[in-house]
């Protein structure tokens, strides 16, 4: 029998570690929870649900107590972060924030559980969220889920992710700019929060000397090995100056919050965004809120803390708006 160690292919710390064999640690990779009826912390109700059968693809629905029966309440369709390659939406993490934004904003949420990289790679993860709108979208006129039915206001339908998620998000509001979704429906608003945008040239306080060798930079090659222009692809890089690149102008939203974290290393990417998005004609209204003292996704992580209450606050303010 072989005892020896598998040989490491690639690693892309803390994510996961490739093995030349094929195999794949996900080295985060949370354990799941389950729904629960009555949350004891919230009174958000919650189930799992099934979108597509064909692919797999499903989700995590949040229902707040109701005033009463009849109550319409705003739409959050949500894709949780992750690198694209782990992560869950069935995670105890997301669960309890997604349980936190229903019942303080309440809203009525999915969270999708997309497929990953690298046994699916982009554009799966792309065209998994965008069907999930999709599939919410075509319950405006009625369909087989009956929170979505009796209880969602498709009037006031938001999108949102963290990090990869807020990837997602952002391209996902632009196909909605120029895809129509079923029934007429358009989004209202977004959030990205920390959202993962990168580049072949360093910006602000980024690196010169490491840049190439970043997660931030491998890791999409790995992901999206079929992308032409790399790591200055529009979908990781909005602000490329790539022949093609399709212009911010073209988002799909009304409203639109980036929210960033001074210790983030994607801080900078971050904010050039914001002012990108701000600068390019579009329509809509966009603003940024940033926590200075704080790291990547620190408000699911470590949800107690000041700051963290701070920026569910601001995001439940965006959800509220009307």
């Amino acid at each position: 029998m072989d005892s020896r160690e598998p040989e490491i292919a690639c690693e892309f710390l803390p994510f996961l570690r490739v093995y030349k064999d094929g195999s794949i640690d996900r080295l985060v990779d949370p354990p799941s929870v389950p729904p629960s009826l009555d949350d004891p912390d919230t009174g958000v109700s919650s189930k799992d649900i099934i979108i597509s059968p064909d692919t797999g693809v499903s989700a995590r629905i949040y229902l707040p107590k109701l005033t009463n029966t009849h109550q319409k309440l705003p739409i959050l369709v949500y894709f949780h972060g992750g690198g694209f390659c782990v992560g869950s939406a069935f995670s105890a993490a997301d669960h309890r924030y997604i349980n936190t934004l229903s019942s303080q904003a309440t809203l009525l949420a999915i969270s999708i559980e997309y497929r990953l990289a690298p046994t699916h790679p982009l554009p799966t993860a792309y065209e998994d969220c965008w069907a999930a709108l999709q599939w919410v979208s075509s319950h405006s006129t009625g369909g087989d889920e009956p929170w979505l039915t009796q209880h969602g206001n498709f009037d006031r339908i938001f999108i949102g992710g963290d990090s990869a998620g807020g990837n997602i998000a952002h391209n996902t509001v632009m196909r909605a700019g120029t895809e129509s979704l079923p029934n007429g429906v358009r989004i209202l608003g977004a959030f990205l929060s920390q959202p993962y945008f990168w580049g072949s040239q360093p910006i602000g306080s980024e690196s010169v000397e490491d840049h190439h060798q970043k997660v931030s930079y491998r890791i999409w090659k790995f992901v999206c090995p079929s992308s032409e222009a790399g790591i200055d692809d529009s979908r990781v890089n909005p602000c490329s100056r790539t022949p093609g690149c399709p212009s911010l102008s073209k988002l799909g939203c009304r409203r639109l919050l980036v929210c960033v974290a001074g210790k983030d290393e994607l801080r900078d990417r971050d904010v050039r965004y914001y002012e990108a998005v701000r600068e390019s004609g579009w329509e809509g209204e966009v603003e940024l809120y940033e926590e200075k003292e704080e790291g990547h996704v620190f408000h699911i992580f470590n949800p107690e803390s000041e700051n963290a209450k701070n920026m569910v606050s601001r995001l439940v303010a965006f959800l509220q708006m009307k």
